[in-house]
C-alpha cells in the first residue's frame, strides 16, 4: 500500500483536517519531538487505496541567520553584514527538533500533500517542509508533491481543496526569502552599530536593544510625525456667532442655527456680523429641503480592518487580535485571518454561512427576516487573489470562547451579517434662515429604515432632537445671537487604528506583518500606548526619529520599504529575479549605512540634549576587580555596570533585581558579586560581573553566573553547591540557594524550576559525598529544634534530598516566576555538578521521587 504523508502548519490544524478527512475514523500518537502528534488512516487518494498520515509543524521550521562567527557583536563590522556574512537556514526551534522529527515521520513515503496556511509565509515553509523530507521519500513516483488550497476548516472547504491538489508557488517562496535576508542584513547591521554605540555612551535610554527596521522605523516615524504637530501647533483664536430662535406660534425649546460663514479669525469683523444680524429681530426661513439620503453597508472584512476595528472599538491590540483571529480559524469559528481581499468570490455560500447564525439570541431575528425577504448582494470590493473576506465559519457562543474571542468573533459575524443586509436610508431636512444680512441653517435627520445597521447599532443614525415642521417664509423670533470666542485645538496622537491605515497607504508591511511591527515599537520603549490606544512616542523614539531626519531621511519615510515591497511582490508574482532584487535593495541600504556611521554625530548631538552620559548615570553598588573603585548600577534597560575610573561596562541578568553579595569577591578577577533574584517565588543565584561578560573557562559562555561556573575550588561555583540533574530538564543542575533560608530551595542553573525544601531549618550545606542510588550529592541539614522531623534529641542530618525518607515530605517543586530562561546554551554538566566525578555524568534520575516532585508542580 502506497503512503501519504500530509503536514499542516500548527498541530491544532492537523488534528481538525484528519478528523474531516477521516470521517472521524483515525488513530492519533504523539510524534518523537512531544510538541506535534500524527494521525493516521486509511482512505483513497488518486484512485488508490493508501495509508495517510497527518501531522505538522509547529510554523516555521527553519529561520535564516549569520553563520556562527558572525554573530559576535564584539568582533565583527556591522558593515560586513550587508555582503561579507554568510548566512545559513537554522532550524527555528531546535528544541523541538522538527527536521528530524518530519524524517522520521516521511520516511518511505510515496507523496506528500502541504496543508501549509496558504499565504506567502505558507509557501515559504511548503519548500523548508520539502527540503527536511524529500530525500528520505521513496522515489520514482512521477510526481510526488501537492499543495492543498484553502480557507477554512468546515467539511466542504477541506474536501475541496483534497480534490483540487496544486502545486507549491515556488515564487511567493522567494520572496519571502528575500525579505527575510533584507530585514536580517539590514536590520542587525543597523541594529548593532548604533545599539553599541549609544548604550556605551548613555546610561538612561531604558531600552535595551536600539534597533532599526526597515519596516519598524517608518511606523515610528508615523507617530513621531504626529507628535511633532502636535509640539509645533500653535493655537488661534476664533469667532462665530451663536444664535437661538423659536418659533413664536409653538412652544418648543429654541433652535440653535449654524452660522454659514462658520467662523472668522477678527474679532472686529466678527463683531460687524453681529451687529448686521441684529438689525432684525426675526428669522425668515429662506429654504426647507428634504433630501433622502444612504449610508452604505460595509464591504466584506479583511485583516487590516478588523484589525482597525478591533483597536478603535474593542481596545485590543494588534498583535493580540490576530493571536485571537488565528486561534478562531484553528478552531473553525472563522475562515483565514489574513486577508487583503474585500469582495466575495462569485461562488461564495453567503446564504449557507447566514444560515448557521439563525438560533443566536443576538441577531437571530436580523438573520431570520433576511432569509425570508432575500439577502442584499454585497457590496463590490477588491479582490487581491489571495483568500475570501474574513467571515464567521460556525454558530458559537460567548460560553464556549471567552471574553477577548467571543468579542472579536462577535465583530466578525455581526459585520458579515451587515454586508448582505440593506443600506440605512434616512431623510435629511435642511432649513435656511436669514437674520438680517446673515444666512444661517440648521439640519436634522430622520430613520426611514436601518437596514445593516439593525445588526451594527453602533453605526446606526443617532436620535436628534427633531426640527420643527415649516415652510418658506416662516418666521421665527431671535431668543439670542452673540460672538463666542475659541480657538483651534491641535490634532491628537495617533491611535493604533490611524497608524494601521497609514501603514497600509504606505505599502509599510503586509496584514500579516503590520501588527509585529506595531508591537516592536511598544516592546522597545520607542512610543506607550495611552488611554484610548493612543500611541505616544518616548523621548527615545523622538530622538532616534528626528536623527534619521538629520542624517538621512529616507531612513524614516516609507518611500524605499514601499518599493522594496513592490519588487518582492514582483518576485512573488515571477515578474522579478529573486537575486537581482536582493542585491539592488542590500547596495542602496550599505551605501545609506556607510554614510550613517560616517554622520552618527548629528544623531549623538541630539542624544546629548536627552540623556545623561553614562558615568553620571546611576548609583553606586560594587567594587571593580581592577581599580577598587565602586562601579555604578544602571537600571535602565539593560540594566549593566558601569566603572567610570576604568570606563568598562558589565552585563548583568535582565528582568530582576541586583543587590550586592554579601561583599564577597570572585577569586579568579577579584570582582565584588552581586546578588540577582527574578522575584519573590523566583529564583537567585550570585555572580560575578566580570566572569558574566568574560567566561573564565572554555566550557563555559557569556551570560553565565556562579551557578554554571566550573571553578573547581570556589566556594560559590556549581561544583561546591550543586546538587543534581534537574527533575524536569535535560542539561540543568540543580543548585542550592544559600541565600534563601530560612525558605531553603535550590533550583536549576538551565530552567525555571526551583525546589524547596527544609524550611525554618538553621543551615543547609551541600556534602562531599553522594548517593549510591542516583549519584546527587548529598545534603547536609541543620534542622529547628521545634520543626525538625528527627527524633526531639537530634536536629541534625544528612542525606539525598531524592532518596532520603526522612527529606521525602520536605521537599516541593515549583516553576519560578521568570518567563523565559536567563540563558542560552549549557556550561553545567549533564546530570553532574562538575566536580571532577566521571561517574556524575551518567546520573540516574530517581524516577518514583521524580512523580513525587512533579506533584507538586504549581
Amino acid at each position: 500500500m502506497r503512503s501519504v504523508l500530509m503536514v499542516a502548519e500548527k498541530p491544532s490544524l492537523a488534528q481538525a483536517i484528519a478528523k474531516i478527512l477521516s470521517k472521524g475514523n483515525c488513530t492519533s500518537r504523539k510524534g518523537l519531538n512531544g510538541a506535534c502528534s500524527v494521525h493516521e488512516y486509511t482512505g483513497i487518494f488518486q484512485g488508490q487505496t493508501v495509508h495517510f498520515k497527518m501531522t505538522s509543524v509547529c510554523g516555521h521550521v527553519m529561520s535564516l541567520d549569520f553563520i556562527g562567527k558572525y554573530n559576535n557583536w564584539d568582533k565583527v563590522d556591522p558593515a560586513e553584514l550587508f555582503s561579507k556574512a554568510p548566512t545559513e537556514k537554522k532550524e527555528a526551534n531546535p528544541k523541538l527538533n522538527m527536521v528530524k522529527f518530519l524524517q522520521v515521520e516521511a520516511r518511505g513515503s510515496d507523496c506528500v500533500v502541504l496543508w501549509l496556511d496558504c499565504d506567502k509565509e505558507g509557501e515559504n515553509i511548503c519548500f523548508e517542509v520539502l527540503d527536511a523530507i524529500q530525500p528520505v521519500m521513496n522515489k520514482g513516483s512521477a510526481r510526488s508533491v501537492y499543495r492543498a488550497k484553502f480557507s477554512s476548516i468546515t467539511d466542504t472547504d477541506i474536501w475541496n481543496a483534497m480534490n483540487r491538489l496544486g502545486e507549491p508557488n515556488r515564487n511567493e517562496a522567494l520572496s519571502v526569502d528575500a525579505r527575510q535576508e533584507l530585514d536580517l542584513r539590514i536590520g542587525c547591521a543597523f541594529t548593532r552599530f548604533q545599539t553599541k554605540y549609544f548604550q556605551g555612551k548613555y546610561g538612561n535610554l531604558d531600552s535595551s536593544l536600539i534597533s532599526f527596521g526597515p519596516c519598524q522605523t517608518p511606523t515610528l516615524g508615523f507617530c513621531v510625525e504626529r507628535h511633532d504637530k502636535i509640539q509645533s501647533f500653535k493655537p488661534e483664536t476664533y469667532w462665530v456667532i451663536q444664535t437661538k430662535v423659536n418659533h413664536d406660534l409653538r412652544k418648543e425649546s429654541p433652535l440653535t442655527l449654524d452660522w454659514n460663514r462658520v467662523r472668522v479669525f477678527d474679532r472686529e469683523v466678527g463683531q460687524m456680523f453681529v451687529n448686521l444680524a441684529k438689525t432684525s429681530r426675526e428669522a425668515q426661513v429662506e429654504l426647507v429641503s428634504k433630501k433622502e439620503k444612504t449610508k452604505q453597508r460595509p464591504q466584506a472584512l479583511n485583516t487590516v480592518e478588523m484589525l482597525r476595528v478591533a483597536s478603535s472599538a474593542l481596545g485590543m491590540g494588534p498583535q493580540h487580535t490576530m493571536q485571537i483571529a488565528e486561534r478562531l480559524y484553528t478552531q473553525g469559528y472563522i475562515s483565514y485571518p489574513r486577508t487583503e481581499t474585500t469582495h466575495y468570490p462569485v461562488n461564495f455560500d453567503l446564504k449557507g454561512t447566514l444560515k448557521q447564525q439563525t438560533n443566536n439570541p443576538f441577531w437571530a431575528e436580523e438573520v431570520k427576516v433576511l432569509l425570508s425577504t432575500g439577502i442584499n448582494q454585497p457590496r463590490k470590493g477588491t479582490d487581491a487573489g489571495d483568500h475570501p473576506p474574513i467571515t464567521p465559519m460556525c454558530a458559537a457562543t460567548e460560553a464556549e470562547l471567552g471574553s477577548d474571542s467571543w468579542r472579536l468573533y462577535e465583530y466578525i459575524t455581526r459585520h458579515f451579517i451587515a454586508t448582505v443586509s440593506q443600506d440605512c436610508k434616512y431623510l435629511q431636512t435642511t432649513i435656511e434662515f436669514s437674520i438680517g444680512t446673515e444666512a444661517f441653517s440648521c439640519s436634522g435627520r430622520t430613520l426611514i429604515s436601518p437596514g445593516y445597521t439593525t445588526v451594527m447599532p453602533w453605526q446606526g443614525i443617532p436620535l436628534e432632537e427633531s426640527i420643527p415642521v415649516c415652510e418658506h417664509g416662516d418666521t421665527f423670533s431671535v431668543d439670542e445671537i452673540k460672538l463666542i470666542e475659541k480657538q483651534t485645538s491641535p490634532p491628537d496622537y495617533l491611535t493604533e487604528a490611524e497608524l494601521i491605515t497609514l501603514m497600509e497607504k504606505h505599502g509599510i508591511g503586509t496584514d500579516a506583518s503590520i501588527p509585529v511591527h506595531i508591537n516592536n515599537i511598544c516592546q522597545r520603549n520607542y512610543v506607550t500606548v495611552e488611554s484610548g490606544r493612543k500611541l505616544k512616542p518616548t523621548n527615545l523614539g523622538i530622538v532616534l526619529v528626528h536623527g534619521y531626519y538629520k542624517i538621512d531621511a529616507e531612513l524614516v519615510l516609507p518611500t524605499i520599504r514601499s518599493a522594496v515591497e513592490k519588487q518582492l511582490n514582483l518576485i512573488a508574482q515571477g515578474k522579478a529575479n529573486y537575486q537581482q532584487v536582493l542585491q539592488h535593495a542590500l547596495d542602496i541600504f550599505k551605501r545609506k549605512f556607510h554614510y550613517f556611521v560616517d554622520s552618527i554625530t548629528n544623531m549623538d548631538e541630539l542624544m546629548e540634549v536627552s540623556f545623561s552620559p553614562i558615568a553620571a548615570t546611576g548609583k553606586p553598588l560594587s567594587r571593580c576587580g581592577k581599580c577598587h573603585r565602586f562601579m555604578k548600577y544602571i537600571q535602565a534597560k539593560p540594566s549593566r555596570l558601569h566603572c567610570s575610573h576604568c570606563d568598562e561596562t558589565y552585563s548583568l541578568p535582565q528582568n530582576g533585581a541586583i543587590k550586592l553579595y554579601k561583599e564577597l569577591r570572585c577569586p579568579l578577577d577579584d570582582f565584588e558579586l552581586v546578588l540577582w533574584t527574578s522575584g519573590a517565588r523566583g529564583k537567585s543565584y550570585p555572580l560575578c560581573p566580570y566572569c558574566f561578560s568574560n567566561p573564565p573557562f572554555r566550557d563555559m559562555k557569556k551570560g553565565m553566573g556562579c551557578n554554571e561556573c566550573t571553578h573547581p575550588s570556589c566556594q560559590h561555583s556549581l561544583n561546591s553547591l550543586g546538587i543534581g540533574q534537574c527533575v524536569e530538564c535535560d542539561s540543568g543542575v540543580l543548585v542550592l540557594d544559600p541565600t534563601s533560608g530560612p525558605k531553603w530551595r535550590m533550583a536549576c542553573n538551565k530552567c525555571n524550576v526551583v525546589v524547596h525544601f527544609f524550611e525554618h531549618a538553621h543551615k543547609v550545606q551541600v556534602a562531599q559525598e553522594s548517593c549510591d542510588v542516583c549519584d546527587a550529592s548529598l545534603v547536609a541539614v541543620d534542622f529547628n529544634k521545634t520543626r525538625t522531623p528527627l527524633p526531639a534529641s537530634e536536629t541534625q542530618h544528612t542525606g539525598c534530598v531524592f532518596c532520603d525518607p526522612v527529606f521525602q515530605d520536605l521537599v516541593e517543586l515549583k516553576h519560578a516566576t521568570i518567563r523565559h530562561s536567563m540563558h542560552r546554551g549549557g556550561g553545567g554538566r549533564r546530570g553532574g555538578r562538575g566536580r571532577g566525578r566521571g561517574r556524575r555524568g551518567n546520573a540516574k534520575k530517581p524516577k518514583d521521587k521524580m512523580a513525587a516532585l512533579a506533584a507538586y508542580f504549581v
